[in-house]
């Protein structure tokens, strides 16, 4: 009967303590993962990277505290981290693509190689950046489309951010005829591209001949625009030469083909 009376006595004992380490055990985390937020949002740390530490942090340390409990009441933990363990890699193997977009999203909010807002060609898709996740990133397209991509598509191909400069050139190709006056034509594109009050100063504009083609003088024209004028500029300065070449009687040859039969 004493026997018994202690077995009961020292079960009971063990459960009390047990529910104290799990108690003080959950202050402790909450206490450490209040830390952890604390100091990443001092070094301005992404809040969806936050909340996402945060959650792991919290769950890996309570996974801790239920252990040490259990294991102060004589349960075979061993076992149960094993299974645990097993069925974590079974999950992992289940959920691969998500954990590579995970990981993705992971480096993309580390790194930053582009924000919201930003227009950027990434996955195939080309627009601006509306949201960006753990697992995929949403962007809005010129036509007003709503684009998901994954982020492990996105991660692991390049990624041509247009926002991130607050400048850019304007690369253009234009041809004049052969038989035209080529340094009169030069002349025209640069008094163009001067005139044009969007176009920078410095760096200051180029118009140089790039190549004597087949049917044509090439002149590369180069000028730079601030990188949210750049599709405005373009097309301006691609109406302004064309007209004036017209009016200038410069020609811009188009490819054609003689063919010669024998009588």
């Amino acid at each position: 009967m004493e026997a018994q009376t202690g077995f009961v006595m020292q079960l009971l004992m063990n459960i009390v303590v047990a529910i104290a380490i799990f108690v003080i055990g959950r202050m402790v985390v909450k206490w450490i993962v209040k830390l952890v937020r604390k100091l990443m949002i001092r070094n301005e740390v992404d809040p969806i990277l936050i909340n996402f530490i945060a959650a792991i942090a919290n769950a890996i340390l309570l996974l801790f505290v239920v252990v040490a409990a259990l294991d102060h009441l004589g349960v075979d933990t061993t076992s149960m981290v094993a299974l645990v363990g097993a069925a974590g890699l079974a999950i992992g193997l289940a959920l691969q693509g998500s954990l590579q977009n995970f990981a993705a999203g992971v480096m993309m909010i580390i790194f930053r190689p582009f924000k919201l807002g930003d227009f950027i060609e990434a996955g195939g898709v080309v627009g601006v950046v509306e949201q960006i996740s753990i697992f995929s990133t949403m962007m809005k397209t010129g036509d007003n489309r709503e684009i998901t991509i994954p982020n492990g598509q996105i991660y692991s191909g390049a990624i041509t951010n247009y926002s991130a400069r607050d400048t850019r050139r304007i690369d253009m190709v234009f041809g004049i005829g052969y038989d035209d006056d080529m340094l009169k034509a030069k002349k025209l594109m640069e008094d163009i591209l001067a005139a044009h009050e969007l176009v920078l100063e410095d760096p200051a504009p180029a118009v140089a001949v790039a190549e004597l083609a087949d049917s044509s003088v090439n002149f590369n024209v180069r000028p730079w625009v601030n990188s949210a004028d750049y599709w405005g500029v373009r097309s301006d300065l691609i109406e302004q030469i064309k007209l004036t070449f017209d009016k200038e009687g410069i020609s811009i040859p188009y490819p054609q083909m003689d063919v010669h039969t024998d009588k």
